[in-house]
């Protein structure tokens, strides 16, 4: 589980992870001093943080303006408001927030929120942990796996949709850039991506799980562990965990969601 903690205050910012340290044992805790910052870790690294706890009143974004730009990032993300201004309660129900938290904070209101939201998902293993359900992510043990360009981790996300299917150069193409007519620049691009994709995958001893060959790619599915493979095995933990949402944020991923939503039917 990730989640941002979020305040221009350093005490403010050190007492709300311990909070949420001591009530999420398990959660990977990535903290700011700015909501812009925020932003700017969500769209540079790709990550989409299941839970947002952030104080209200901050310089440059407030926390309003914040939870609207971090729900149109990640529509999945919940978002918790943490204040010591009581008169922000009727703002906060007017974005929709998932709580809203008082200063001082405590383990035991971080809590309360955890198990007010909507369940979360099941805390995943150690490794290499792939998550499909929802946004899509890509975990070392338990921590966010950093890609240099969001494309590289499009394109590990596509070969983990195809379920180890050997792909060509055209296909990553039509898929990914749809519309892309120079094919050329197109099979550059893509092989720049899988160099910085193996690169990524060696930092943590896992380039084994990429196969490429006479210019096509794919990955090794029964070395990588991800919700949605569990699913297709029929883990029943992972059958409940999908709720219709798969790789939220690419379009192409449509496709293989509706086939998901109709088997579950």
């Amino acid at each position: 589980m990730l989640i941002f903690a979020i305040d221009d205050e350093p005490v403010a910012l050190l007492v709300l992870h311990n909070a949420i340290a001591e009530a999420v044992p398990e959660a990977t805790i990535m903290e700011y001093d700015m909501g812009t910052a925020a932003l700017e870790s969500m769209r540079k690294h790709d990550l989409r943080p299941d839970v947002v706890f952030s104080d209200i009143k901050m310089p440059q974004l407030d926390g309003l303006a914040l939870a609207a730009q971090v729900r149109s990032l990640s529509p999945g993300t919940k978002f918790v408001f943490v204040t010591a201004y009581s008169e922000y309660a009727f703002e906060a129900i007017q974005v929709r927030t998932s709580g809203y938290v008082m200063k001082p904070v405590d383990a035991n209101a971080i809590r309360r929120e955890m198990e007010n939201i909507a369940p979360l998902r099941a805390e995943m293993p150690g490794g290499l942990w792939v998550r499909c359900f929802g946004t899509f992510e890509v975990f070392w043990n338990r921590k966010p796996l950093l890609f240099a360009r969001k494309q590289t981790k499009e394109l590990f996300a596509f070969l983990i949709d195809q379920e180890g299917s050997v792909c060509s150069a055209e296909t990553i193409i039509t898929n990914m850039w749809e519309g892309e007519t120079d094919m050329a620049a197109g099979k550059d691009r893509v092989r720049h991506l899988v160099g910085d994709l193996k690169r990524t995958l060696s930092s943590i001893g896992m380039e084994g799980i990429l196969i490429r060959r006479s210019g096509q790619l794919a990955i090794l599915r029964d070395k990588v562990d991800c919700d949605y493979y569990r699913m297709l095995d029929g883990d029943m933990a992972a059958v409940n965990a999908f709720t219709g949402e798969y790789m939220t944020q690419y379009s192409w991923a449509e496709l293989t969601t509706g086939r998901l939503y109709f088997r579950e039917r």
